[in-house]
């Protein structure tokens, strides 16, 4: 049963994506930057990004736990990695932000729906369906590996410290909107943006995994829209020449 569903998700996530990135250069996603109440109710922007990402870290912490190879030192470390990113995500940056923004229950939904599969496949290749021996001590020899640990590290690094640049651009009880400078985004106008993408393809790298780069896919096709609407706000709010020939999210590329 496994088996099937990860074979069905494998061939229908990456079409969605397709459709999910045409579609969000038209409809922008109500929530940060771009709230609206035409989303419909909304709730506390804090409690809502922990029910959105908590689930992901909690299925992902099922499957290892249930699996033999739980304490093999590849699945291990490759756990480990998606786990930090997402306690930070879940449990941390929601405590970290600023104001009194509020996220769409719809969006929050659908954010649930998206992290709930992509966990289950991530989970499923690496602990269960992934070919017997693959991710042996051997596969620490391999240069993709560390490559892709390094690659993964410096997008966390780069995701965390653009966080902290916009959470510092305004004073508690402020609500104007700032071009952030600092950073990566001296090159791009959606810094953290192309930190968790950097994130995504060193996961992927390191682990040579399909799933995870069905993930990269999701990750840029979710993305990269939105950065390009945030940087066209930019422009329309603080000029083009402020904003300058920054790019969108990946530094001299998009």
């Amino acid at each position: 049963m496994e088996q099937q569903l990860f074979d069905v998700l494998m061939v229908a996530m990456p079409l969605l994506a397709i459709v999910v990135f045409i579609a969000l250069f038209f409809v922008k996603a109500g929530y940060g930057l771009f709230r609206t109440d035409k989303w419909g109710f909304s709730i506390d922007n804090k409690i809502a990004w922990v029910c959105m990402e908590a689930p992901v870290f909690f299925v992902m912490l099922f499957l290892w736990w249930c699996s033999s190879v739980r304490f093999e030192v590849v699945p291990l470390i490759c756990f480990l990695l998606f786990e930090l990113h997402y306690f930070q995500r879940s449990f941390v940056f929601p405590l970290l932000m600023r104001g009194k923004s509020r996220m769409p229950v719809a969006i929050m939904s659908m954010g649930i729906v998206f992290n709930l599969l992509n966990g289950f496949m991530q989970g499923e290749w690496l602990f269960y369906l992934a070919p017997v021996g693959m991710y042996s001590a051997e596969w620490l020899l391999r240069p993709c590996f560390w490559i892709g640990v390094l690659v993964f590290l410096m997008g966390m690094i780069i995701n965390w410290h653009s966080d902290h640049v916009i959470r510092s651009l305004r004073k508690p009880g402020d609500t104007k909107h700032y071009l952030p400078v600092k950073g990566m985004y001296k090159y791009v106008t959606s810094g953290n943006y192309f930190g968790e993408f950097l994130e995504w393809v060193g996961f992927a790298v390191l682990t040579a995994s399909p799933a995870a780069w069905v993930f990269v896919l999701w990750t840029f096709a979710n993305l990269a829209p939105r950065a390009h609407a945030i940087r066209n706000r930019y422009r329309e709010e603080f000029g083009r020449e402020a904003v300058g020939n920054r790019k969108r999210m990946i530094p001299f590329i998009y």
